[in-house]
């Protein structure tokens, strides 16, 4: 028997009910979402017993300190010239090599001195009584000449942060330490131009946590 367009269509719709009642709704393919990107299925929290014996201290028990965590935060300028971490404890500025001194030089140039002027700034205005001045290199040419330069960096930034806060009652760490304590990769130049720096640490004012030795 010949079947009608409109008898066709019928069977069609029919054969097409029949699978989704036996396979319980559409199919999806393996890559297809079962639902919307992005979404979270979570479990309702379980109930908790107030009461519960497991809840409760034993006798003379007393809850552990409250402890801060150590927050840090880290700005650094477009160039990564400049770079500032603030702790809860402390502050601490690095200044790459280039924008302090000519290359393989220990003299300050004369942008280096706005730039340590504002470092002492705030050291003021944290009223910090020491102050770490920090001096690395890359891991060009040898380790001996890089604790020399690196030594000396840190001795003239250090002069001209004591000229400019001109106070005697701050206790100063002066140290080179060629190119250890990288903080970028020395495989290439722009790692170790990260790496060439001075680093001036000191800790924050009394109100975020006291003063270190």
């Amino acid at each position: 028997m010949a079947l009608t367009p409109r008898t066709a269509n019928t069977l069609t719709a029919l054969a097409v009910l029949a699978t989704l009642c036996l396979t319980g709704g559409p199919a999806h393919a393996d890559n297809d979402p079962s639902a919307p990107p992005g979404s979270v299925t979570t479990s309702p929290p379980p109930e908790v017993d107030a009461t519960s014996p497991g809840l409760k201290l034993a006798d003379g028990a007393t809850l552990a300190p409250a402890k801060v965590l150590d927050i840090k935060s880290v700005v650094e300028d477009l160039g990564g010239e400049e770079r500032r971490e603030d702790t809860n404890s402390d502050v601490t500025f690095a200044l790459q090599a280039e924008v302090l001194f000519p290359k393989d030089s220990s003299k300050l140039n004369p942008d280096a001195r706005s730039r340590i002027q504002a470092i002492a700034d705030e050291i003021k205005a944290q009223n910090a009584t020491t102050v770490r001045v920090f001096g690395f290199t890359d891991n060009l040419g040898s380790y001996a000449h890089g604790l020399t330069l690196s030594k000396k960096r840190a001795e003239a930034v250090h002069d001209q942060l004591a000229s400019a806060l001109g106070s005697t009652d701050i206790t100063f760490e002066v140290r080179g330490y060629s190119e250890d304590y990288p903080i970028a990769d020395n495989t290439s130049e722009q790692g170790r131009r990260k790496n060439r720096r001075v680093e001036v640490t000191f800790p924050r004012g009394a109100s975020s946590g006291g003063t270190q030795s």
